[in-house]
């Protein structure tokens, strides 16, 4: 094939488009590009630090656990009038056993608060969430849409 100025080259009629690729592709270019990938490859696949053989493994939430963080975190985000507080369940990540359980300890915190204050209805959502999420071990039953966060 007759090179042209510039490094290209002229094909004659009907040459394959592999044949027209072959020829396109620089040695140089092939060279750069293998060296990049080498370079990525040494770069990611190299043993890294890992971990003492006696280590602790990550502590797993409990069901108990997420149920009281949702449903502190939620109800608090209510009393403080938050512009989050109007998502439904679902969006809160709630399963109906916990949104029934959301609501009556709101509804509870929110006459708390008239009566004694804002502390007052804080320490009622701690301690009544951790009470009912406790008794009904994370309520998660009622919910097919409800899943552990990953």
């Amino acid at each position: 094939m007759p090179a042209r100025p510039g490094g290209l080259y002229r094909f004659p009629m009907g040459a394959s488009t592999r044949a027209r690729t072959r020829a396109l592709i620089r040695p140089g270019v092939v060279g750069v590009l293998a060296l990049i990938l080498a370079a990525a490859v040494s770069a990611c696949g190299g043993p890294g630090p890992r971990p003492a053989p006696n280590s602790p493994t990550p502590p797993t939430t409990s069901a108990v656990e997420l149920c009281y963080d949702l449903i502190s975190y939620w109800a608090g985000q209510d009393l403080a009038d938050s512009r989050w507080a109007g998502l439904d369940w679902e969006q809160k990540g709630l399963s109906n056993q916990q949104y029934e359980i959301y609501d009556d300890v709101v509804r509870a915190a929110r006459a708390e608060r008239k009566r004694h204050g804002a502390g007052a209805a804080r320490k009622l959502v701690r301690q009544e969430t951790r009470r009912r999420c406790t008794a009904e071990h994370g309520a998660t039953r009622s919910s097919e849409n409800w899943r552990p966060p990953a």
